[in-house]
Formats: C-alpha cells, sequence, structure tokens
C-alpha cells in the first residue's frame, strides 16, 4: 500500500525529491518520459549539495523547457510504499510554478509535454501525484 502524507515543515536533509505542479494559460502542464506511455507532473531527484528550490527549478527547465516563470513551494510530502526506498518514509517538497514561456526543444529524457485543460487519466504514478495537486487545490494553489 502506498501512503502520502504532507507537512507544513520538515527538515532539509530529508528532502530528496522536488515536485512541481505547473500551469501555463491556466492549464496544466505534465511531461511523458521517452519510455514510459503514460504522463506525469515535472519532477526528479535532488542533486549532492543542491538547495531544493534549485532542484525544483532545475527539474522544471529540463523536464517542460521553461524559460519565464514564478514558483513557489506548497508544502513537503512523503511517500511511504513497500517497494520504494525499503518501504522507508521518502520526503520531497511540492511547488507551484506559473510558466509563462518555454525553450522550442526539449533536451533530457522527457520525450514530450502536454497542455492540456483536464487532468490526464494516464498517470506515471497513479497513487501518489493524483494526492500531491488535490492537496494543493486544498491548499488553495489551484
Amino acid at each position: 500500500m502506498v501512503e502520502v502524507k504532507f507537512y507544513d515543515e520538515a527538515d532539509d536533509r530529508l528532502l530528496k525529491f522536488a515536485v512541481i505542479i505547473a500551469k501555463t494559460d491556466n492549464k496544466w502542464v505534465f511531461c511523458k518520459h521517452r519510455e514510459r506511455e503514460t504522463y506525469e507532473v515535472p519532477g526528479g531527484h535532488r542533486e549532492n549539495g543542491e538547495h531544493i528550490f534549485d532542484t525544483a527549478k532545475r527539474e522544471l527547465y529540463e523536464e517542460t523547457g521553461a524559460l519565464e516563470y514564478s514558483i513557489k513551494p506548497i508544502c513537503v510530502y512523503s511517500v511511504t510504499a513497500p517497494d520504494n526506498f525499503d518501504g522507508k518514509e521518502s520526503y520531497g517538497m511540492l511547488y507551484f510554478a506559473n510558466i509563462l514561456s518555454f525553450e522550442n526543444e526539449l533536451h533530457s529524457e522527457i520525450e514530450k509535454i502536454l497542455i492540456t485543460e483536464q487532468l490526464v487519466e494516464s498517470w506515471t504514478y497513479p497513487l501518489i501525484q493524483p494526492k500531491l495537486i488535490e492537496e494543493a487545490k486544498r491548499r488553495g494553489y489551484l
């Protein structure tokens, strides 16, 4: 079973991921990895010595090609899953970004981005990412 929890804050050393719920012109922005047939919210792993906010900005650029945007933190989230981190709770920071402009080409493992008025149905992480969006809505960010 996958459990997702939300926190107002956590020790910075615990934060291993940054996930960014993104919109442009009031439409959702999702990305599709080259090796998958599903869609996901931009995000990824924090690199050694990287500030978590810099992780969010880097991942947003790498996965969507966002050039101009505003970005703000929403909250800390955690995921506990038997097939992830030996079943231990792992932590990330959730952000919201409003993207104003994009680069013409993507330069990462992302095959394409999808800009849509509706949430996707084919999620890469169906037990996690819809809950992140629900929490962002609950906290008034969407």
